[in-house]
C-alpha cells in the first residue's frame, strides 16, 4: 500500500523550522494569557531568524517567569531570584553583547518586590527586551492583588482594590525606556507585530501585555479579564512590521501613517487610530496614558519610540567581542596601570 510522503516544514531564513523554536510543554493553567504570549514569541523569533542559540531567555519569580521553559528550549535561560531579573540581565549583555536578552517578568515580579530594579533597568536603556505579563494578581500566593491592579476592580472573594495602580508603560517611559507599549494576549495581529519590532530595536524595550489569570482573575468586576479587555480595550494604531530583509514597498493612505526607521533598518508601521497622535513625542506619550486612565480606557499600541539615544553598552563603549573571550594581556591592567591609580588615591 502507498503511503503519502510526509510534508517538508517550512523552513525560516536560517534554515529553522517552527519546531526549533518550540520549549517544553506548559504546565500553566488551560487558557492562561501567558501562553498566548509564549506562542507569539515562538512566531515572532521564527519569523525574524532569529537563531535560538543567540537568546537568552531570564525571569524571575511568579507564573510569569515560569513561561520561558515553554518556548525557544534550545536558547541560553536564567530563572532569578524574585525581581532581581534586570540585574542578571545587565551582567549577560555587559559580558557578551552579542546576545539578544529576552526577560519575561510579572506584574508582581516587577512592580513591587523588583521595582528597585526596574526602574534602573529602565533608565539605562540596556537593549533587552522586557515583558511583562500583567494579570493584577499574585497568581502563585492564591490571587491577592497586584501593584497594577486598578482601584474599584473586584476579587473573586468580593475584596475591591482601594489602592491606585501603578503604570509601567509611563514609568518605562519616563525613566528612559526607547520603545515602550502595552498589548493584550488576546490581540494575536498587534502583540506579534510589536514583538517583531521590539526584536529589532537596539535599547530597552518594554512591553506590558495584558495577560488574564483565568483561575483567580477572570470574573466580572475584574479589569485584567478577557471580558474587560475586549469592552474597553482603545488601540492607538494599526501596527504592522516590514523586516529589512523584506520587500518594504507596502505603502498606505496618505497623510495616515507614522514609519519608523529601526537600527537595522527594519521599519515599523504605525496607521493611526487616532490622528493627533506622534508615538516619537515623549511629553504627549505619558500624557495621552493619563487622559486614558482617567477615561477608564485600557490603550494599546506603541506609546514611545525612540531610535536615536545611545543604547547602555554603546554609552560603556564596550568592545563587540564577549568579554570572557578576550585574552588575559586585555583585560588585566599592567603594572604601570595599577602604580597610577595607587597614586591618584594618596
Amino acid at each position: 500500500m502507498a503511503t503519502t510522503p510526509a510534508s517538508t516544514p517550512k523552513l525560516n531564513r536560517v534554515g529553522l523550522s517552527v519546531v526549533d523554536y518550540r520549549g517544553g510543554k506548559t504546565t500553566l493553567c488551560a487558557g492562561c494569557g501567558h501562553n498566548a504570549i509564549s506562542e507569539r514569541i515562538i512566531d515572532a523569533m521564527y519569523e525574524m531568524g532569529v537563531a535560538p542559540e543567540r537568546v537568552a531567555k531570564l525571569s524571575g519569580i511568579g507564573c510569569s517567569s515560569k513561561s520561558p521553559a515553554y518556548f525557544m528550549g534550545r536558547s541560553h535561560s536564567f530563572n532569578a531570584v524574585h525581581g532581581r531579573m534586570p540585574s542578571v540581565a545587565t551582567g549577560a549583555m555587559l559580558a557578551n553583547r552579542n546576545l539578544l536578552a529576552l526577560g519575561v517578568s510579572g506584574d508582581g515580579d516587577s512592580a513591587s518586590i523588583g521595582m528597585g530594579q526596574f526602574v534602573h533597568l529602565m533608565r539605562r536603556n540596556l537593549p533587552m527586551i522586557y515583558i511583562i505579563e500583567d494579570n493584577g494578581v499574585y497568581g502563585l500566593t492564591k490571587g491577592q492583588f497586584s501593584a497594577t491592579a486598578d482601584l474599584g476592580s473586584k476579587l473573586k472573594t468580593g475584596v475591591i482594590n482601594d489602592l491606585p495602580p501603578i503604570d509601567t508603560c509611563a514609568m518605562a517611559i519616563t525613566l528612559g525606556a526607547t520603545f515602550v507599549g502595552r498589548s493584550f494576549s488576546g490581540d494575536k495581529r498587534q502583540l506579534h507585530s510589536m514583538l517583531k519590532a521590539a526584536i529589532a530595536h537596539k535599547g530597552t524595550v518594554m512591553l506590558d501585555v495584558v495577560s488574564p489569570c483565568v483561575t483567580f482573575n477572570d470574573h466580572e468586576g475584574s479589569t485584567k479579564s478577557y471580558k474587560y479587555m475586549k469592552d474597553h480595550d482603545e488601540p492607538l494604531q494599526e501596527i504592522s512590521f516590514v523586516p529589512v530583509f523584506e520587500d518594504i514597498a507596502v505603502e498606505y493612505d496618505a497623510g495616515t501613517t507614522v514609519e519608523v526607521t529601526m537600527h537595522d533598518g527594519s521599519r515599523l508601521r504605525l496607521r493611526k487610530l487616532e490622528e493627533d497622535y506622534d508615538p516619537t513625542d515623549r511629553i504627549k506619550s505619558i500624557t495621552r496614558l493619563h487622559e486614558a486612565h482617567d477615561a477608564g480606557e485600557v490603550l494599546t499600541g506603541v506609546f514611545y519610540v525612540n531610535t536615536q539615544t545611545p543604547s547602555f553598552v554603546d554609552l560603556l563603549n564596550l568592545t563587540e567581542q564577549p568579554l570572557a573571550t578576550l585574552p588575559e594581556s586585555v583585560v588585566r591592567p599592567g603594572r604601570e596601570v595599577l602604580e597610577q591609580a595607587m597614586e591618584e588615591l594618596r
